[in-house]
């Protein structure tokens, strides 16, 4: 069960990553919209991002970049909460799928 303090860090997480990549648009991928749907950080360790990219073409080659640039994201992250957080987390970015899914549910319904 998450307490209270690792859902604070995660919503924390999940705002500020959200600012960079909107803020940030020209650094990451052009003409493409990056939505930080869920954070999980299990530990202080490690944060797990989950990406929603759109258009959705080539969403796991996006992610990939994406990862390559960790250090740039982990370093612009470590800026903005250096002051609410000691250690800035270790990130790792993965596709969020649920809107593909929920599209294909409702496909199949119909």
């Amino acid at each position: 069960m998450k307490s209270i303090r690792q859902s604070k860090i995660e919503r924390l997480l999940q705002k500020e990553l959200s600012e960079i990549f909107r803020s940030q648009k020209n650094l990451f991928l052009n003409n493409k919209i990056i939505t930080v749907t869920n954070v999980k950080s299990p530990d202080k360790n490690l944060a797990k991002v989950y990406l929603s990219i759109y258009p959705s073409k080539n969403i796991s080659e996006d992610v990939d970049m994406i990862s390559q640039q960790k250090k740039k994201i982990r370093f612009l992250l470590g800026k903005r909460i250096k002051s609410q957080l000691r250690q800035i987390p270790d990130l790792s970015f993965f596709v969020d799928d649920s809107i593909d899914y929920l599209e294909n549910i409702e496909k199949l319904l119909n």
